[in-house]
């Protein structure tokens, strides 16, 4: 018997299994087959494995799994299951495909899952926290989850559930627990992150998604906090307690190590550097076969530029992409305006679309829905949008709070159907010098239908404007097969381009 204790630790694998991009098929290092054999390497009989959530959704693998296939077990939660996790908690993408689907999946991983402030019908997912005796030290861990997710996730989606805030979860149970269990080590395990700046101590969200940072200042006694959801890359000391944080798609893994002759923990996070384990591949691999001959499925094509060369000019300038998603979130919802975003590293589509190119494009499983907006409601959103971006040495660059600590590129929307002005240089709230429909001035008293997806309708990145205004309609089909539907009609896509936003110092 050693006198190391080894806690492993995933999160956000978002649906990444194997060990290559999806929208080239080029070899990566990350993917859980990868850090299935990292594990391999490292794992002892003093080894405690754990996931932290967001696990079966944001990859084309899950996303067709459960288009196609919800009623089956998704071979991911098969694989997961093969690799003996100690236990498991949820994050909020999770919820994304329905009750019926998070369930399955916790099933077949057939690890416990202990999710403290989540409850389905009253009763929690799992247990209350778990206790481990190690090498006759006292280790319990316990999970949470942010409580945010009812005003991201559509309502069917989370019917039954009940989220406890975390803060509060975590301040009643560290203290139940430490009376009744007394550990040597307390362990929280929480798909959230942290408030404020790390090295600075200064506050940066206030919204109450991320309390890592208050758990630790107010509650006494957790020694380690294994984190997530905000796809950072952290490790170190806050408040005495050892903390991690491991991006996302298996780019690294976790790992805590306590020296129980010194008390001393030290972290770790590992790039999963060697061969993908061939054994968990092959569970996945029939299904995968079919996901690689449905991602090359011929849509259609574009005579009009939808690439993205540079994310920050396509945004600065409107990329045609834009006015796309727009056009079609109109038309099929027969709203007058539309907003839309473009993600973080999105591809943009290629003249020659197929579903990879689009899966490399809108990556998230949202819906649509149609907002009754005033005129008023509208300057609003547009001011919020406008924050996007900020003044530095007489050049318009990206407000840095929308790259750190967590990158928020998919809260500027960009809306088709009106013509507006942002004047950055203008103090927030002011910035939108001019806003008109058809060259009219918009007044307060106008009303407007606003197509926006559900993300953005339930108000989530500040736009509580767009939540509290009527909704008009609701179309429960995904953004990407609505997408995809339009191109395959249409097969060509081609319109005339709108320059319809400009962006001023």
């Amino acid at each position: 018997m050693g006198n190391k204790i080894k806690i492993l630790s995933t999160t956000d694998i978002h649906g990444i299994f194997y060990p290559y991009n999806y929208a080239d098929n080029k070899d990566m290092n990350f993917g859980l087959a990868k850090i299935q054999s990292l594990i391999k390497s490292i794992r002892d009989e003093d080894t405690i494995l754990i996931d932290n959530g967001d696990v079966i959704e944001g990859s084309p693998y899950t996303y067709y799994h459960y288009a196609n296939k919800a009623d089956e077990v998704c071979p991911l939660s098969i694989a997961m299951s093969k690799m003996n996790y100690d236990f498991i908690n949820v994050g909020n993408h999770d919820f994304n495909y329905g009750p019926e689907a998070l369930f399955r999946h916790i099933e077949a991983v057939n690890a416990p899952c202990i999710s403290a402030n989540v409850l389905y019908n009253d009763k929690l997912l799992g247990p209350e926290y778990v206790v481990k005796n190690i090498q006759g030290k006292k280790l319990v861990f316990f999970g949470i989850t942010t409580h945010f997710v009812p005003l991201w996730e559509e309502k069917e989606n989370i019917k039954g559930f009940t989220f406890i805030d975390a803060y509060e979860c975590a301040k009643t149970l560290v203290e139940k627990i430490k009376i009744q269990e007394n550990p040597d080590y307390l362990i929280c395990v929480y798909h959230g992150g942290f408030e404020d700046n790390l090295e600075t101590g200064e506050p940066q969200q206030s919204s109450g998604e991320n309390q890592a940072c208050r758990i630790l200042r107010e509650i006494q006694g957790i020694d380690i906090m294994i984190t997530g959801h905000q796809h950072r890359t952290i490790q170190g000391v806050l408040y005495d307690c050892a903390y991690t944080q491991s991006f996302q798609r298996g780019e690294y893994l976790s790992y805590i190590e306590i020296d129980t002759d010194t008390n001393k923990i030290s972290t770790q996070l590992i790039v999963p550097e060697l061969e993908a384990d061939k054994e968990i591949m092959e569970i996945c691999q029939k299904e995968e076969d079919e996901v690689q001959k449905w991602l090359d499925t011929p849509l259609g094509q574009t005579k009009v530029n939808l690439k993205i060369e540079d994310g920050f000019t396509a945004r600065l300038n409107k990329s045609q992409l834009v006015t796309f998603i727009n056009n079609v979130q109109r038309e099929v919802s027969g709203a007058e305006l539309s907003g839309a975003a473009i993600f973080l590293f999105a591809s943009g589509l290629n003249t020659d679309i197929t579903m990879r190119n689009l899966m490399s494009t809108y990556f998230f499983p949202n819906t649509l829905v149609v907002k009754k907006v005033t005129g008023k409601i509208l300057r609003e959103y547009l001011e919020r949008c406008a924050q996007f971006w900020q003044i530095k040495d007489n050049e318009i660059i990206v407000n840095p709070i929308y790259d750190f600590p967590t990158p928020a590129h998919h809260n500027y929307d960009m809306v088709d159907g009106v013509e507006y002005t942002i004047k950055v240089s203008n103090p927030e709230g002011k910035r939108i010098i001019s806003l008109t429909k058809d060259g009219v001035d918009v007044k307060d008293d106008d009303e407007f239908t606003l197509a926006v997806n559900n993300y953005r309708s339930g108000g989530s990145g500040g736009f509580d404007m767009i939540k509290d205004a009527p909704t008009i309609k609701e179309i429960q089909k995904s953004v990407i097969d609505i997408i995809a539907d339009y191109i395959i009609k249409n097969k060509i896509i081609d319109f005339e381009e709108k320059h319809n936003i400009k962006v001023i110092i």
